[in-house]
């Protein structure tokens, strides 16, 4: 993940060494594979395509997106899951480039066909850092690229949100308590790490959108058509879970 972090959001403590411990395994090959296929579907990337993955954590997408034929750059701010990328990536038989990076001052300008931003790896500054994004990513791409985010979807979350969720992994825990704060549009978290005898805790929020509200931000950054789809690749809904947007420069 990419960012500087704030009082609210602690981006050392959240992206580190139990990130991965506790996340690494859902996110296996078998999930990994179908999101890579999922994007495939939506965007139909040319064979060699210059793509980039904003905040590309240690490198799930970005190595299967080059296994497949693609010019692949991963940008992350986290140096650990950039060597677990690397390492994946040279079992795998693939060389996609790595970068270590901020996804609010890309170091690119019109350089890639297509720009993935994956597993709700957006929203995590305030209003005009957010947006400031956005308009990063259009200089990065190509006159006629596209821009993919996955994202929760906040209808979908409204309907179904957990207060306290609990994620265990060879008898350790990771709990999260969080809420939703209207006045800012963030679901805000508590979390708790148990591994063995140390407990430790980090505190972390992402901005939820509605697709209008996006919508409107990509056009205001440069993008001239923007839709929204579900899970299924289907027109985005109220009850799909995932809320993926594609933005056309």
């Amino acid at each position: 993940m990419s960012g500087v972090g704030t009082p609210e959001f602690d981006i050392d403590g959240m992206f580190d060494a139990d990130y991965l411990h506790f996340m690494a395994k859902r996110l296996g090959a078998v999930r990994s594979n179908n999101e890579v296929d999922l994007i495939q579907r939506l965007v139909a990337p040319e064979p060699g395509a210059a793509i980039l993955d904003l905040c590309c954590g240690h490198g799930r997408l970005t190595n299967r997106l080059a296994a497949r034929g693609h010019r692949v750059t991963g940008l992350d701010v986290t140096a650990l899951f950039l060597d677990r990328a690397r390492a994946d990536a040279a079992a795998l038989g693939v060389a996609p480039e790595y970068v270590l990076g901020d996804m609010k001052d890309l170091p690119w300008t019109g350089r890639f066909d297509l720009v993935v931003n994956w597993f709700t790896a957006f929203g995590y500054f305030d209003d005009d850092g957010n947006k400031r994004v956005l308009a990063e990513v259009a200089r990065a791409l190509r006159p006629g690229g596209r821009f993919v985010l996955d994202l929760n979807n906040y209808t979908a979350v409204l309907n179904t949100y957990q207060h306290t969720t609990a994620t265990e992994r060879d008898g350790d825990l990771l709990i999260d308590r969080g809420r939703l704060d209207p006045l800012t549009g963030r679901q805000i978290v508590e979390r708790t790490l148990i591994r063995g005898d140390t407990v430790r805790r980090a505190r972390w929020f992402v901005r939820m959108f509605t697709f209008p509200e996006l919508r409107d931000w990509l056009l205001d950054a440069g993008f001239g058509k923007v839709d929204g789809y579900g899970e299924d690749c289907e027109p985005l809904a109220f009850a799909h879970r995932r809320m993926i947007v594609v933005a056309q420069r």
